[in-house]
């Protein structure tokens, strides 16, 4: 099996965030099938290979480029064009095209079936983001009503919901990185998530959702948006409540019945197991020992499919509808 190496632009400081260390995870996974690296391109850091100074000796035949950072996907491609390479899939929509040849493993199957669409004759895999064993319910009580992270927030949110809470219980907003979160989590309640907005102004999607998992598996009581891939797993009546329901009135009630009540979901244990390292780790050693096959034969593979290019899109919608008119003439 060939040697991974996973491409981050770098791994400290303005280079932080839920991306960097989902990926960093999922690096981690790898270590535990075969042989795996991080190697940055764009901040040089001491305890990590740099591209530049490794791209002239890389053999494909031996070697895997994993890229995964978004905006810099189709330079990285380009600069990787005699390279094996895997698109590890976030985030979707940030119009670039993948071509057929470099399988994509999405985080989501809301970024599987946007590739399905999109690269219709690529190798796609799904491999869901790691929950880590650190979050689980301490069963202590609980001195937070209601939390919220600012960033991500919607205006609705902060503007609207927040200050009508804030005189009826005991809300926590937090706007800065926090060092422990299953703690916090647990020290919560209710947990408001709500990004629907925020993606929708990014332009890209909600690669995964992490943070309302998590609260979840503290023993939060989840409410959220429903926006791409968070539909993945959140389901309003049987996990979560959902959030920007019609109006603030009824969102306030909701989450006041829901403080003022002592029941909770029940999660059954088959929910938790797909986001396991010992499950992934095994999802993860099929898809690779696939492509690993794919990468030793792609050479002999011929004749290629033809993708569905503008020009070909164009002309078969004018077939469907010359094929129509004949149908209504006849």
């Amino acid at each position: 099996m060939r040697k991974l190496y996973f491409l981050l632009p770098g791994t400290k400081g303005k280079f932080g965030g839920g991306g960097l260390w989902a990926e960093l995870k999922t690096v981690q996974l790898a270590q535990k099938i075969c042989d795996a690296a991080i190697v940055t391109y764009k901040q040089r850091e001491s305890d990590h290979l740099f591209l530049a100074d490794i791209l002239d000796s890389v053999n494909p035949q031996d070697h895997l480029f994993v890229i995964s950072w978004g905006f810099d996907v189709p330079k990285l491609i380009t600069r990787l064009k005699n390279q094996a390479v895997i698109y590890h899939a976030h985030s979707a929509d940030y119009g670039f095209k993948i071509p057929a040849n470099i399988p994509i493993v999405a985080v989501s199957r809301n970024t599987m079936g946007y590739w399905g669409a999109q690269a219709a004759n690529s190798l796609i895999y799904y491999l869901p983001n790691h929950l880590g064993t650190e979050f689980y319910d301490y069963g202590q009580p609980r001195d937070i009503d209601v939390l919220v992270q600012k960033r991500k927030s919607s205006r609705y949110l902060l503007t609207n919901l927040l200050p009508v809470l804030q005189a009826r219980c005991k809300v926590k907003i937090v706007d800065s990185y926090v060092e422990d979160l299953a703690a916090l989590f647990n020290r919560s309640k209710v947990y408001l998530y709500d990004s629907a907005e925020y993606w929708r102004v990014s332009d890209v999607t909600e690669g995964f959702g992490l943070p309302p998992l998590e609260a979840m598996a503290c023993g939060c009581q989840v409410f959220a948006s429903l926006n791409h891939a968070l539909a993945d797993y959140l389901d309003p009546g049987f996990n979560c409540h959902k959030i920007g329901c019609y109006s603030p009135q009824y969102d306030l009630e909701q989450i006041l019945k829901v403080l003022d009540s002592s029941a909770k979901f029940n999660h059954p244990p088959s929910f938790w197991s797909q986001y396991q390292e010992e499950n992934l780790v095994i999802r993860f050693q099929v898809i690779l020992a696939e492509i690993n096959d794919f990468f030793d034969r792609q050479a002999e593979l011929n004749p290629l499919i033809r993708g569905l290019d503008f020009w070909l899109i164009q002309r078969l919608k004018m077939q469907r509808v010359l094929q129509k008119i004949q149908k209504k003439l006849s």
